[in-house]
Formats: C-alpha cells, sequence, structure tokens
C-alpha cells in the first residue's frame, strides 16, 4: 500500500516555535505540507518562516496562541481564513514541565502551568480541530505524550500525571472517532534533549545540561520523523501508540549513563 502523501496538506502545530514542535514543522515542510504554525512566541515562528520555505513548506501561516486560553483558542479557529480551516493534521505538541519539587512541597502555579497547558490546552485544541475533520471525512490528530505517561518517576508526579492524562484522552478519542475516517496517534517520546529541562528549572541551564550527563539523548529530529512516519501510514492504518527512547533509556527511571 502506498503511504500517504502530505503534499499540499495542512498541518496545524501546536508549540512550533522550539524543540519538537520546530522540528516537525522542518519534518512536514520537508513533505510539502502547508505549515500551520502556532506558538506563545511568534517572533520565533516567524523568524523561521524563509527557512521553512526553503525546506519544500507549499506556504506557512503563524499566530501568536496560548493554548490554555480556551477563548484565544476557539477564536482562531473559528477566524481562521477559508484557505487555512480545513485542517488534515494536528499536532497537538505544546506542553511544559515545571519543577523537580517532592509533591508534598511542590508548587501550586508549576502545577497549574502543567495541567493547563499540557492537558487543558490539548483538550481545548483538540475540542476547537476534530469537529470540522469529522465533517470533512479526514484527519489525523498526533498527541505528544511521554513515558513519563508510562512510569512514574520521584519528583514528577504533576508532570507524569499530565502525561497519563494525555494517554488517556488520547485513547478516548480514538474510541469515540470509531466509525470515522480520523486517525488518532499518540507519539510517546522518552528523554529529549531540547529546552525541556531548561524549562522545568526555570531557566537553570547549568542544572538542565547534567540531565543529559554522560548519555546520549533522543533529540527533535527522532521524534518529528516518527510523527510524520506514524501520519503517513495508507489511510486504514491507524497507528495508536509510538513509546520511542534512545537506546540509553529503558523508561524514566532506568538510565546508562557512561563515565565521564
Amino acid at each position: 500500500m502506498a503511504a500517504t502523501s502530505l503534499k499540499g496538506k495542512i498541518v496545524f502545530i501546536t508549540g512550533a516555535s522550539s524543540g519538537i514542535g520546530k522540528a516537525c514543522a522542518h519534518a512536514f515542510a520537508a513533505e510539502g505540507a502547508k505549515l500551520l504554525l502556532a506558538a506563545r512566541r511568534e517572533d520565533r515562528l516567524k523568524a523561521a518562516v524563509e527557512e521553512l520555505r526553503s525546506a519544500g513548506a507549499e506556504s506557512i501561516h503563524t499566530v501568536a496562541l496560548d493554548v490554555t486560553s480556551r477563548a484565544s483558542v476557539e477564536a482562531f479557529v473559528s477566524g481562521l481564513p477559508a484557505e487555512w480551516e480545513k485542517i488534515d493534521v494536528l499536532i497537538n505538541n505544546a506542553g511544559l514541565s515545571r519543577g523537580m519539587d517532592k509533591l508534598y512541597e511542590g508548587k501550586p502555579d508549576d502545577w497549574e502551568e502543567m495541567i493547563y497547558t499540557n492537558v487543558m490546552g490539548l483538550l481545548y485544541v483538540t475540542r476547537a480541530v476534530v469537529p470540522g475533520m469529522v465533517k470533512r471525512g479526514s484527519g489525523h490528530v498526533v498527541d505528544l505524550g511521554s513515558t513519563a505517561g508510562e512510569l512514574t518517576y520521584p519528583g514528577g508526579a504533576v508532570y507524569c500525571a499530565s502525561k497519563a492524562a494525555v494517554k488517556s484522552v488520547n485513547d478516548g478519542l480514538r474510541q469515540d472517532l470509531l466509525g470515522t475516517p480520523v486517525r488518532v496517534t499518540s507519539v510517546d517520546p522518552g528523554m529529549v534533549e531540547t529546552e525541556f529541562s531548561e524549562v522545568r528549572f526555570h531557566g537553570d541551564k547549568e542544572r538542565a545540561a547534567k540531565v543529559y550527563h554522560g548519555l546520549t539523548p533522543l533529540n527533535a529530529a527522532d521524534v518529528a520523523d516518527a510523527i510524520v512516519w506514524a501520519v503517513t501510514r495508507p489511510a486504514h492504518v491507524n497507528i495508536a501508540h509510538v513509546l520511542m527512547t534512545s537506546v540509553d533509556q529503558a523508561n524514566s527511571l532506568l538510565f546508562n549513563r557512561k563515565p565521564q
């Protein structure tokens, strides 16, 4: 069976200004897709436009969007120009982690930011986009999960809970869409070297660097490659879950760190 072509397809990526989201933009550009890119830092999106065009994107539309604002998400999706409203692929990538405190010493502000971004933001965007896919009889939703959603680790209870929620939402959405051609996938990476740890530690670059010490983690392009693979399977094939790590990681607790 031939792979599904992405040429000319509208791909909506949240959190597209850095990390996995930015890598997805490049990967889908190489497939000739039309890129609908959203992030809070729109300046970063605009700075990447020419590079993405050179990489093969058919066209690009950027927007400043905070997925934690339901009103903003709804207004954005309902107000899309006619040439951008028929979204073919949704990549729910926007997400973050904050802190490594023990739960009983944790910061409620950090909890709220993680839950509102990782769970509510994903729900708001999904609710706004998927009805159009169902109406048109085509579409694919890809949610960014994590090995953290499979196995909780010390100091990560709330982040892990948010990613476990993503897994449940993903599975529930796929069940709710049974009988339609709309596909639903979660891609669940382990350690990926991006700005993730720097965000987690509130800008502490030295502490963030130690996370990757002594091992080879995944990079953002590895994850983007898996996402493109899942989306380009033949139309009757639904890849439910992709659980991926580097060879130096077994799960969210076990790592092979080499002496330096």
